[in-house]
Order: C-alpha cells, then structure tokens, then sequence
C-alpha cells in the first residue's frame, strides 16, 4: 500500500509540473507586447463564442481526429474547470475518493492555475488546443468564412429591402406627384371655365332664349353646350399662340447663334491668313497629296540572300516590345520614294508617316525604341490604332505629321512587301516596323529604301 501511495504521490509532483509550465505557457500566451491580455476578437471570434466552437470540436472529434496525451487532457480539464468554476476551492470542488488518482490530477491542475479570471481561462484553452491540434485552425477559419457569408447574405437581403422601400417611396413620391399636378390643373381648368362662363353667360342666355322661347330646361342645356364649346376653343388658341411663342424664340436663338458662328469664322480666318504668312506648314492651296502605294511579290528567301550581300546595315534585330524607325530624308533630286522589306519566321507591323521639315542630312538613320518610349512619341502626332485593327491609306494631317500607311500587321515572312510614294514636299519619311506587340519573339528584318531621279532607281 506505501508502495501504491509512494507511486500517486510521484505522478502528482510530475502532473503539478506539468500544469504548472501549462500554465505558464497559457499566461505567456495570454499576454500581448505590452503585458495587455489577447484582443476581444479572435480570429473573428469573440473569445466567449470562439470557446465554444472549441469546446464542441474537442468533445465531437477527441478520440477520432484528435489524439491528445494524458498530460494535455489534464491541461485542457483544469482550463475548463476554470471557466465554469472559476478558481479552485474546496467549496465549488467536487469531493475525491481515495482511489481516484485521475480526479486527484485533475484537482491538482486545477489548482495550478490559481485565479486567473474565465476569459483567460477560454483564451488558454483555445490556445493550447490549436497548438495540440492544427486542424482545430481550419475548422474555425471555415466556420467563420461561413458566418461572413451570411453576415453578407445578411447585408445584400437588408439592402435589396432598403432599395426596394426606396423604390416603393419614389414611386409613391411619383403617385402623388402626378395626383397633385392632375388635382392643380383640374383647378385651374376650372377657374378658367369659371372664368369664361362669367364673361359669356348673358350672351348665351340671350341666344338660348331666341332658340327656345318658354322653355328653360332645353335653354340650361343650351346655355351649357355653349360653355363648353367656347372653353375648348379658348384652350385651342392658347395652344396654338403658346406654339408660335416657342417657335419664333426657337428662330431667334439659332439666328443669335449663326450670328456668332459667322463672327468666330470670320476671326478664325483672319487668324489663319495671319498665321499663314510665318507658317512652314504645308498650305491649303498646294497640290494635293499622293497616296501611298503598297504591293506584295514572291521570292523572299532570294531578297534576303541579296540584301545580306548588298548591305549588312539593312539586317535588323527588332527584339519584342521594341520598334524600329527608320528615318528617310527626302533627295533634292528625288521625287519618289521606295521601299521593300522581309522578315524571317513571322510577321511585323509596318506603317508610314512624314515628317515635314527640312532635312539636315541625305543620311538614313535607324532608331530603335521599346514600346512605352514609341507611344509617347506617337502621342505628338497621331495615337496608334491597334496593331489588329483596320488599314487605311488616305494621309492623315496631324500637327507637322502626315500618316500615309497605318501601322498594321504584314506577313512579311511569307512575301516581299514593297510600296512606293511621291514627295509632297521638303522632310524626313518614317518607317516604321512595329514588334511591340510581341512578347517574346524577336523579329530579324531585311529592308531596303531607294528613290528616283529623273526615272532611275537610286539607292
């Protein structure tokens, strides 16, 4: 028997060890950066309900998905004891018997966690649980996704009735709306009957007396037809004189506004042929501007193999997102310009524009620029259309810029694509080849540009 009790008293010192780090860890866990205790909400729980989600899923899954030791069933008992209890005494403490070594251990954490106050006790308990069992988190995590969700079904029923009572109000707003304008005019029909009867009674009177004499029934009758007939008529003029009012308002505000159109037009061109006289725009009266031409021919891989002969510069990496222009000054003795390109594997965007100015060089110049440096600089002149989009030929004037092609996707890997176009003055042509709608492939291309004199092919 002293052997049985020298045993339970050394499970007691080694259970009081326990509870006793339990509880230390519980009152580190409880305790914020500053000393402070947990917030009020957990997890988006109260604490209050938090503890009871946990105390369900630690009755409906211990012993089935959770699988706790004795030492920690111990620690999650004396918290619960706690919280229903408050702290150990021998008065709210259920009496032992002598062979009841797990009441004994249980009373003994119970004991250890001193008076720590109930919502310790919970926040301690929810604490340990989830650290003695992970999934614990993710039934909490699910339950309060479920909560939101009807918290938010919640909300969208309170709004979807709100709106419906806002709408129901407005409508009854409209109702009586509508009842008061129809109540106000039916007023003022009235006055105006009134009003007219006043004025033409006598005269009715006399009338309906010559047409039936001794009779004063078909007289009233009469008398009343008249009225009615009249009141018609006077609201039918009023109408009509109303209609008139409208319509000469009408032609006086578009005479006052012709008045003024014809006063800015004649300002603007006043200004204009002020500016024309220092302008180095192209004018109105010059003639007008060719447009361009464009055409296809077969045998790329042989104008590729002469181009990589003829000049090296004309083969250029257009790496993706990047375009290239190049920049064709015009030939005081050219009068037309050509130009021809290919590309290996796929296609590339290619367009024309002009730039009127006069050249300071006969030099053809590359410049390549990735694709947010190339939509700055269309922004002064012309903003690019998809690359998916249609084509057009007709030249565009925008600022100092002409367009003459539209950037616009060619299949350049499967045919030569060759144009031409004629000089419209003194500047600098644009030739674009567009990449920047690609992502990761780079183009290789292989171009040339010539020009005419006096009906020879010039490079």
């Amino acid at each position: 028997m002293a052997g049985a009790n020298g045993d339970i008293s050394s499970v007691g010192r080694k259970i009081e060890k326990l509870v006793i780090s339990a509880e230390e860890s519980v009152k580190n866990e409880n305790d914020a950066e500053n000393g402070e205790r947990l917030e009020p909400r957990l997890w988006g729980f109260e604490t209050k309900d938090l503890y009871k989600i946990a105390m369900n899923f630690y009755k409906e899954k211990e012993g089935k998905a959770v699988h706790l030791s004795y030492e920690d069933k111990l620690k999650l008992v004396a918290l619960t004891q706690q919280v229903t209890h408050g702290k150990c005494t021998p008065e709210n403490a259920p009496p032992l018997g002598v062979l009841d070594v797990i009441g004994r251990d249980r009373r003994l954490a119970w004991q250890n966690l001193g008076s720590i106050s109930k919502e310790q006790a919970m926040e301690g308990f929810i604490l340990l649980l989830d650290k003695l069992c992970p999934l614990f988190r993710t039934v909490v995590e699910a339950q309060r996704r479920d909560v939101e969700e009807k918290l938010r079904l919640k909300k969208e029923e309170e709004a979807r009735k709100l709106e419906e009572e806002r709408k129901l109000k407005e409508l009854d707003e409209q109702k009586q709306k509508e009842a008061e304008a129809r109540l106000k005019e039916e007023m003022q029909r009235r006055q105006i009957q009134d009003a007219l009867n006043q004025q033409t009674y006598y005269q009715f009177k006399m009338y309906a007396e010559q047409q039936y004499p001794g009779n004063p029934e078909q007289q009233g009758v009469l008398i009343r037809q008249l009225q009615e007939q009249h009141y018609h008529q006077y609201m039918q003029q009023l109408r009509q004189n109303q209609l008139v009012i409208d319509e000469q308002t009408t032609e006086m505000n578009n005479t006052t506004t012709e008045n003024v159109e014809i006063e800015e037009h004649k300002e603007t061109n006043e200004t204009a042929a002020l500016n024309e006289e220092d302008s180095d725009e192209p004018q109105d009266d010059c003639p007008p501007i060719a447009r361009a031409e464009m055409w296809t021919r077969k045998d790329v891989e042989e104008f590729k193999e002469t181009i990589r002969r003829e000049d090296g510069d004309a083969v250029i990496k257009v790496g993706h997102g990047e375009t290239v222009t190049v920049r064709v000054p015009t030939h005081e003795d050219g009068s037309c310009l050509f130009w021809e390109f290919a590309t290996d594997g796929y296609d590339i965007g290619f367009g024309v524009y002009f730039e009127w100015s006069k050249p300071e060089t006969n030099q053809v110049s590359v410049h390549i620029s990735e694709s947010e440096d190339e939509d700055e600089e269309d922004d002064d002149y012309e903003t690019r259309e998809d690359l998916e989009s249609g084509v057009t030929n007709a030249p565009i004037q925008t600022n100092f810029m002409l367009l003459f092609l539209q950037i616009y996707r060619r299949d350049s890997q499967e045919e030569i694509y060759a144009g031409s176009h004629r000089y419209p003055g003194q500047g600098v042509y644009l030739l674009k080849f567009d990449n920047s709608y690609s992502l990761w492939r780079s183009k290789t291309l292989y171009y040339r540009v010539y020009y005419t004199q006096n009906g020879y092919v010039k490079n």
